[in-house]
């Protein structure tokens, strides 16, 4: 039977898609770097279906393109590819950013999913189809002051789902963008370095997104008959919208 492999399933988007897989009887491979919690993750939903987890880190390309080959039978046929791994670093400008958090945010946002593409791809070309869902965000079309190389890697992400569906044309393969706004999971806390206080603040006196309002989401993309692709998809919260130009004056 045909497997589910979600990247970053350790928190937010990734551990919501993983309960709504599972609700629906999916064969789950779960990747995330703390095996800790994917342990839990998978001891969770063990009564609803079968759960393989890998503890990875989607920088290290070896490991990553080792990883189908390492799969047990059961899980190896990977129907469904969502790359969830992702993080943003940091909120301060262009001229006053970390480069260490930069390059972070490329060699996970970018590289990782770059490496995970690639390396299930064959798979599913072998066997005459699978579905690529890739975790975006609106901030790969619509800039805010710090964003900077978080949106940059989210506007690749942009146009590489694109030009994924142009070169798999005919191959019976799938591949869909979903891009979140606000959505209140651990991406501001790991934004700020693990103050809750300030992440929460992010969100306060407005109702944000949530972790399985975006699971359900990506669920519905691929459950969708076969011959229906969503190519992009942009979701925001009611309360979140685009604001007037910033003009600065002297």
């Amino acid at each position: 039977m045909s497997s589910v492999l979600i990247t970053g399933a350790s928190s937010g988007f990734g551990q919501a898609c993983a309960r709504r897989f599972a609700a629906a009887g999916k064969p789950l491979v779960l990747c995330a770097r703390r095996a800790d919690r994917l342990e839990a993750l998978a001891d969770e939903l063990a009564g609803q279906t079968a759960v393989h987890w890998v503890a990875l880190d989607v920088r290290d390309r070896d490991a990553v393109y080792a990883l189908p080959g390492a799969l047990p039978p059961a899980f190896a046929e990977v129907s469904v590819l969502v790359n969830n791994a992702g993080l943003a670093l940091g909120l301060g400008g262009a001229d006053v950013a970390d480069i260490n958090h930069w390059e972070t945010m490329v060699d996970t946002n970018i590289k990782g999913l770059m490496y995970l593409t690639q390396a299930m791809l064959p798979g599913m070309v072998a066997r005459g189809g699978g579905h690529v869902v890739n975790i975006g965000s609106v901030a790969a079309s619509w800039p805010y002051p710090g964003g900077n190389v978080y949106g940059g890697t989210k506007a690749f992400v942009q146009q590489f789902s694109r030009n994924l569906r142009a070169d798999l044309l005919g191959k019976n393969i799938r591949v869909s963008n979903v891009e979140p706004g606000m959505c209140e999971t651990e991406f501001s806390v790991v934004r700020f370095a693990g103050d809750a206080d300030r992440a929460s603040q992010v969100y306060a006196g407005m109702a944000p997104l949530r972790g399985e309002d975006i699971a359900e989401i990506v669920f519905w993309v691929t459950a969708l008959p076969s011959h229906i692709n969503v190519n992009q998809l942009e979701v925001m919260p009611l309360a979140q919208a685009w604001g007037p130009f910033a003009v600065h004056r002297d």
